[in-house]
């Protein structure tokens, strides 16, 4: 069994590793670059399924603290043409959602809550991970101190420092670029656009474009546009020293779009702040690694185009923990695990980068509109997982 486990990455993935680890009785650290998790903004709200957030966190403990702040509401999804029209409109219906939205800041919080002291690492960047020459892996922090690691777990995102050590495979991008922006207090200084948008999350798109909208917690909208083109898109057009001229030029590239989407660019607070968006190879595999494997998006990154990231990073966690737990040979248990998460993972990947194709077709949103009736018709097959 794994004497102590190495993470690199306190986000969603890692966290949750370490508090199933810490449940199973195996030690773990977590290595983050953060100094704390208040330091950064998070970013969105995404939906939980019950087959694989919501279950991951059962298996944490953690349903009951989940679904005190999970917003049933948030599953509501819209889906727009460029006139505003509404093609598809999945409207909460009370009660228990099938897969309720939950900030990732504030899940974020809870899974560090959850940890004992001194399990995460605060303000520890990872600068280099070198090929084991032999033994153990060792971590280089920028500090200078090196960390030797029985096994080590890349939870470090699309840019990971741990996958090199499994693979050359890197993100590229993904043919979309989004700006992201932010409204706040919506339900008293921006009625309009919080009766647009609605309790989740709307997408209004047409011929390469989009306009998408998510309503977070604490009355914000963090909105997204969107363009199909090259990876430089985005950073040409936002200008940090000029917001004024940068919302100008959005305004002019969604000139078509009704005047109350036109008006989400227009109401915007900032900071407007370029988002490439990249993916690594669908159906990405490598050869077993002694003593190393990745999870959530250091393994899989994939476009936000099947709202599967959190939900996959949980899973990751839980199964891998579970593994480790589990299996006496750590090896059996990286390899158990990874045989999982590759299918998993090549499944969701394919469905990301299809829907990405839909969205900026000519003729969107009609090809997504039966897509998203069918997802939300299984989802709301799904049982919950039990607290």
């Amino acid at each position: 069994m794994a004497r102590h486990v190495t993470i690199v990455g306190g986000g969603l993935g890692g966290l949750a590793l370490a508090r199933i680890l810490h449940l199973r009785g195996i030690p773990s650290a977590v290595y983050e670059l953060d100094a704390s998790s208040r330091a950064r903004d998070a970013g969105g709200t995404p939906g939980l399924n019950a087959d694989s957030g919501q279950r991951a966190l059962a298996e944490a403990g953690l349903f009951e603290e989940f679904r005190s702040i999970a917003r049933d509401a948030g599953e509501t999804t819209r889906l727009l043409d460029r006139f505003g029209v509404v093609h598809f409109d999945q409207a909460y219906e009370g009660g228990v959602g099938v897969r309720p939205e939950v900030d990732r800041g504030d899940l974020r919080r809870l899974l560090v809550e959850s940890l004992p002291e001194g399990v995460i690492r605060w303000n520890a960047k990872v600068a280099s991970v070198p090929r084991p020459g032999g033994g153990r892996t060792e971590l280089t922090l920028d500090n200078g101190e090196v960390v030797e690691a029985d096994v080590l777990v890349g939870a470090d995102g699309s840019w990971s420092k741990v996958r090199p050590l499994l693979t050359d495979a890197v993100p590229v991008h993904s043919g979309v670029d989004f700006v992201e922006d932010v409204l706040t207090d919506v339900d008293e200084r921006h009625r309009e656009a919080a009766h647009l948008v609605g309790p989740g999350s709307m997408y209004a798109l047409a011929e390469g474009r989009g306009i998408i909208a998510q309503r977070n917690g604490g009355g914000m909208i963090r909105t997204y546009f969107a363009v199909r083109g090259d990876e430089s898109w985005a950073h040409t057009v936002v200008d940090p020293t000029d917001p004024a001229g940068t919302r100008q030029r959005l305004l002019e590239i969604f000139h078509d779009f009704a005047p109350g989407l036109r008006a989400l660019i227009g109401e915007g607070e900032g900071p407007l702040v370029p988002r490439p968006i990249h993916a690594l190879p669908v159906g990405l595999r490598w050869a077993r690694t002694p003593g190393v494997t990745l999870l959530g998006d250091a393994a899989h990154v994939m476009s936000p185009f099947a709202g599967q990231g959190a939900n996959l990073a949980l899973l990751d966690a839980a199964e891998l923990g579970a593994a480790l737990a589990d299996h006496s040979d750590v090896e059996l248990a990286l390899t158990t695990y990874e045989t999982a998460m590759f299918s998993r993972a090549e499944a969701a990947g394919r469905a990301s980068a299809d829907n990405l194709v839909a969205s900026f077709a000519p003729d969107a949103p009609h090809q997504l509109v039966g897509q998203a009736r069918t997802f939300m018709r299984r989802k709301a097959e799904e049982v919950a997982p039990p607290t």
